[in-house]
């Protein structure tokens, strides 16, 4: 297994420990873990890319260890009633589509590649979330995060869409 791959799996590994902090009412720990896993995402990405350790199983494992960090993350924030169901359902039909668009391509023997909304949109929403495990009494705050996120999930999909709608189109 790459160092890669190994940093990707301990981001999994992170995942319960953040949410029963976040659970039993130490956020500040919760933060400290959240941060921790999201840093691997970046590191375990250079690393892959720079050092030639990119593989089946990273290819597999990374995005869905990002998706059950942010959703783990989200769905405590619907039960603390700090987020919108619906505001998280946009994101996960969002996952869901784009998995399912790429899913098509792969079929065609097309790749498509993160595009820089995508990067900008789990930049946005990895941050907004840190915003919203470090104020936990602005219900301001989680308005403009929640916006940042749907918003900039809308526009990543539409834009993932447009650009391979070949690879979908009848």
């Amino acid at each position: 297994m790459t160092t890669a791959s190994k940093l990707t799996l301990l981001r999994v590994i992170m995942i319960p420990f953040f949410m029963i902090f976040l659970l039993l009412g130490y956020p500040i720990v919760a933060f400290g873990i959240f941060v921790i896993a999201s840093i691997t995402d970046f590191v375990d990405g250079y690393i892959a890319r720079h050092y030639h350790q990119v593989s089946d199983f990273g290819k597999f494992l990374d995005p869905l260890a990002d998706k059950l960090l942010v959703f783990s993350a989200m769905l405590i924030f619907i039960e603390f009633g700090r987020m919108p169901a619906w505001a998280v359902m946009i994101v996960l039909a969002r996952e869901f589509a784009v998995t399912g668009l790429r899913l098509v391509a792969a079929g065609k023997g097309q790749v498509i590649a993160a595009g820089w909304s995508g990067k900008i949109k789990t930049t946005c929403t990895m941050v907004g979330l840190c915003a919203m495990l470090l104020v936990s009494n602005s219900t301001q705050m989680d308005l403009i995060v929640t916006w940042v996120i749907v918003i900039t999930t809308l526009y990543s999909g539409i834009e993932y869409f447009v650009k391979n709608w070949d690879a979908v189109k009848p």
